[in-house]
């Protein structure tokens, strides 16, 4: 248990700064749908190539977090945090300038590649700049940026290209690009990552107490060594499985809205933007129980999806029941997401690539998720059935869940009452 801090407390310029980074990262990721058509119009491409703007990245994502974050593993994390927003800021640029669709292609690529390690390293960073109470807190506020992201990326890109044209939108995110890279050169710590600061900027508000010294770089043998641990493979698996519950419901939320709720197609923007508000309020919720007690925050979250889910597959056709439902399935979804993320890499000693390895399972999960909701789909089982898959899923995942966090009771428990510690 922590001892509660007190004292005024003010968001670190720094932590700031990596929100930036995330918002931008975000909008990236999301704007690019409401911008396909006019691309693939633009590049004379079908709607199946353009597609590949929105898998291409994704799959860029998984290979990212887990490639660049082991070739990077003994750098100090500001200087790799400054080298992944450069990448950002050139695969924008390549797509804002690009004179054919392969070039756009390339430029979703580069932008995508910084995606996952900048998460996982940024949220060892984050962690570093505050109280040792406040971890899963200062995670939120790092991923509040690209759950912002999440509610305005779709909106924010039909707009700005419909006035401006779709490289406009890219040439506003390659802007935002340039603005986290000076607020991460000027306002981290040039010691985060190195073992020899203290990781907090003078004037951080952490409180009565010192920030997290943060752990030396390590090595790759030393970090894939962290993947002994049980509970980092039980945190993956859990990460995997909620995202998977989440997004195999949110892959067809669209189709359950139009086709078994009864809005139109023009309901269906402001509709995800009361989800992506659901993202914004269950993640910074959920960073703030995680720091009082992460394990019972994450098996009630996960258990808070199930119930959602299952509710929403039963109460589709109701309206009100829908708005709702997947508000709730957006807090809930991603009030899991800071307290993981901790969890892991405290396990695997502050692996950086154990996060990484989160934002990997995580876009696994997506995939698996989205895939057995086709299949749900394909089946015949209707439109509602993929909330249905996405319940068992996250049901799994309360399972996975609550026996690890019964592992480290027990564990906790033998150590109490061994010899060594009753002397």
């Amino acid at each position: 248990m922590h001892e509660r801090v007190t004292g005024p407390r003010r968001v670190p310029a720094g932590l700031v700064a990596l929100a930036v980074g995330g918002f931008g990262i975000g909008l990236t990721e999301f704007l690019i749908a409401g911008l396909l058509p006019q691309v693939a119009s633009d590049f004379r491409v079908s709607e199946a190539a353009a597609g590949w703007l929105i898998s291409g990245y994704a799959l860029s994502v998984a290979v990212g977090a887990i490639v660049l974050t082991a070739a990077t593993a003994r750098l100090p994390r500001k200087w790799v945090l400054l080298g992944l927003v450069v990448l950002f800021v050139v695969g924008n640029l390549l797509s804002a300038v690009a004179p054919s669709y392969r070039v756009m292609l390339l430029g979703r690529i580069v932008a995508a590649l910084c995606h996952g390690s900048f998460f996982g390293i940024g949220s060892l960073v984050a962690r570093s700049l505050v109280a040792p109470d406040r971890g899963s807190r200062a995670v939120a506020v790092m991923f509040a940026g690209l759950t912002v992201a999440n509610v305005l990326g779709v909106p924010f890109g039909a707009l700005v290209g419909e006035r401006w044209g779709w490289r406009a939108a890219f040439w506003a995110v390659t802007a935002i690009g340039l603005v986290a890279l000076a607020g991460i050169a000027a306002y981290v710590p040039g010691g985060t990552g190195t073992g020899t600061g203290t990781g907090a900027a003078a004037g951080s508000g952490a409180g009565d107490t010192a920030p997290i010294r943060p752990a030396p770089p390590m090595g790759l043998r030393t970090q894939i060594g962290a993947f002994r641990s049980g509970q980092v493979w039980l945190t993956l698996a859990a990460t995997a499985l909620g995202y998977g519950g989440m997004f195999g419901a949110f892959s067809y939320i669209a189709y359950t809205f139009t086709e078994v709720g009864g809005f139109s197609s023009a309901d269906v923007p402001w509709l995800l933007m009361v989800y992506g508000v659901g993202l914004v309020v269950g993640n910074l919720l959920g960073g703030r129980a995680a720091d009082h007690d992460r394990d019972r925050t994450l098996v009630l979250a996960l258990t808070g999806l199930t119930v959602t889910l299952t509710l929403f597959g039963l109460l589709a056709a109701d309206a009100t029941a829908s708005v709702l439902l997947v508000f709730l399935m957006g807090v809930f979804g991603f009030a899991a997401v800071p307290g993981m993320i901790t969890r892991v890499t405290d396990h695997a000693q502050g692996a950086v690539l154990a996060a990484g390895a989160n934002v990997s399972a995580s876009n696994l999960g997506n995939a698996l998720g989205a895939w057995a909701g086709g299949l749900a789909i394909t089946a015949g089982l209707g439109y509602a059935a993929p909330l249905y898959t996405g319940a068992a899923i996250a049901l799994t995942a309360v399972a996975v869940m609550t026996v690890a966090a019964r592992l480290v009771r027990r564990a906790e428990r033998e150590e109490e009452h061994s010899p060594a510690v009753r002397r």
